[in-house]
């Protein structure tokens, strides 16, 4: 199908998942995420308000640049790895990141 995206996650245990995702229905990295049943904290629920879905990404793709509410809350987060850091709720599943390769970043565990 030409609207499913696979979506590559590292969970904090090393652990990798291969995840399919909508391309039509609007939904961020995060949500995927937590429809495939992978841990995720997302306390906010996608507002960039918290970095509880801070994830590192680990592949080269060309992402939507960081808003000003990304940059802050990664900012304020303590456990980042600065380089490839990015909230996964203000990441739009699109046919760009087929193939993401992502890993989950600490502050993401739901057991914190």
């Amino acid at each position: 199908m030409d609207d499913i995206i696979t979506i590559y996650v590292t969970d904090l245990h090393g652990d990798r998942h291969e995840i399919q995702a909508p391309t039509d229905m609007g939904l961020n990295v995060m949500e995927a995420i937590k429809a495939n049943n992978l841990p995720v904290k997302a306390t906010c629920g996608g507002m960039a308000m918290c970095a509880t879905c801070n994830v590192i990404i680990k592949s080269d793709h060309e992402l939507p640049e960081m808003s000003e509410s990304e940059e802050d809350m990664l900012d304020e987060a303590f456990v980042l790895e600065v380089e490839g850091s990015r909230l996964s709720c203000q990441i739009p599943v699109s046919a760009e990141i087929d193939g993401l390769e992502l890993s989950m970043a600490p502050l993401s565990n739901p057991e914190d």
